[in-house]
């Protein structure tokens, strides 16, 4: 008779690693069981990253409607178009690979920029050609835009981030339905449930490079339940020292580098995982939170909590309540990873940026990325006539 630590050790294999020979269904396979589930994700940004616009002629953000110097191309020769959020990028296909357009709309600014990754600003740049044109989206981009890219076929199972991205290739759940055929991350320990978000949300390098005659920018051969450090190499950091990814102090400098900043954070640390915050399965908040910001961050971080804060949100940050300064976000998430030309994301590292250290850096800090009208020195002298503010954390 196997013992009951035998038993427990197959029963979290069995939780932890994919049927290896399963195959991917696609996404609307899932949807006869999960319906709701399948409803709700449908309306997310996962579900609607890539869409063709001649099929979602409402999702087309860049204005095409005079002409621009920048924008080369027509809508109607565009194959896909990729995000509506912050950016809106534009594709056309060539054989059996698919390239950007060099133009780019920005969301927030609503106007054409330029697209075209400088040398220096991305690993990669120094690999393929400064030409748009030689620089195919299959391995620099759709890895992360799709489910079960092929790098010998170039073809998907799937365009966007459809459920078998986090859930694995779901053949054998669909024919007989089983905890023990399918990939929950909520039931992975925090380090492999992170490696799922992670895969996409992270700067890093395949171990393996080139695959199949190509230089890849995504971990190839990942799938949840692994080890995303057996397939990827998250980009290194030296403390003081500024790169294309990071601040001095470690913090993002790209959009795109949520798991980068993330394991640094006391968070990770301590076994938070990203859906601890996020549901990406949709919800009504923005980013997909759980909560609204202005009250998720409280649901831990409250009076009750040991350890927690003894006064509240406005005492604690020194803004008025109910302010976006009064917001833990505000400081510690300000928005300084770069997202397009002045557009910036919140950084994940979940500490606050003091102004002096960033002010010898000459990069930013969490005081001025809201009071972008002032400088550093104003933000350390108001800072230091906070009492309950340590002045060798500032430093």
């Amino acid at each position: 008779m196997r013992s009951r630590l035998a038993l427990t050790i197959l029963a979290f294999a069995a939780l932890s690693i994919p049927a290896s020979a399963a195959t991917y269904v696609g996404s609307q396979r899932c949807e006869t069981c999960h319906a709701a589930t399948y409803a709700s994700w449908q309306k997310t940004r996962m579900a609607n990253i890539v869409r063709d616009p001649k099929i979602h002629p409402e999702g087309v953000k860049g204005d095409f409607s005079k002409p621009n110097p920048l924008v080369t191309f027509k809508l109607e020769d565009v194959a896909f178009m990729y995000g509506d959020k912050w950016k809106q990028r534009y594709f056309y296909k060539k054989g059996n690979d698919y390239f950007m357009y060099p133009a780019q709309w920005d969301v927030q600014n609503s106007v054409w920029r330029a697209f075209n990754p400088a040398p220096g600003t991305d690993w990669w740049t120094n690999v393929y050609p400064a030409d748009m044109a030689q620089r195919p989206t299959g391995p620099l981009c759709d890895g992360c835009h799709s489910v079960g890219y092929n790098t010998t076929t170039h073809e998907v199972a799937e365009w966007n981030v459809g459920c078998e991205k986090c859930h694995g290739p779901g053949s054998d759940h669909a024919a007989a339905p089983s905890r023990t055929n399918i990939v929950n991350p909520a039931r992975l320990d925090t380090v492999r449930a992170n490696d799922t978000c992670m895969q996409c949300h992270s700067e890093g390098r395949p171990l393996k490079n080139p695959i199949d005659g190509r230089t890849y920018d995504w971990p190839v051969g990942y799938t949840p339940g692994a080890r995303l450090a057996d397939y990827w190499k998250l980009e290194e950091h030296k403390l003081g020292e500024k790169s294309f990814t990071h601040y001095a102090d470690g913090s993002a400098i790209k959009n795109r580098m949520q798991g980068n900043d993330f394991v640094q954070s006391q968070m990770y640390k301590r076994g938070m995982t990203c859906f601890s915050c996020h549901n990406v399965h949709g919800t009504p908040n923005n980013a997909d939170l759980i909560k609204p910001a202005s009250s998720l961050c409280i649901t831990c971080h409250n009076e009750k909590t040991p350890n927690g804060p003894s006064m509240n949100a406005a005492a604690h940050s020194h803004h008025a309540a109910n302010s976006a300064g009064a917001e833990c976000i505000a400081c510690h998430m300000p928005k300084v990873a770069n997202e397009i030309a002045d557009v910036n994301v919140r950084s994940h590292t979940f500490r606050f940026m003091p102004p002096l250290l960033t002010e010898q850096y000459k990069e930013p800090n969490s005081c001025n990325a809201c009071h972008k009208d002032k400088d550093a020195a104003w933000a350390q002298q108001n800072l230091d006539k906070w009492p309950e503010v340590s002045p060798w954390r500032m430093q």
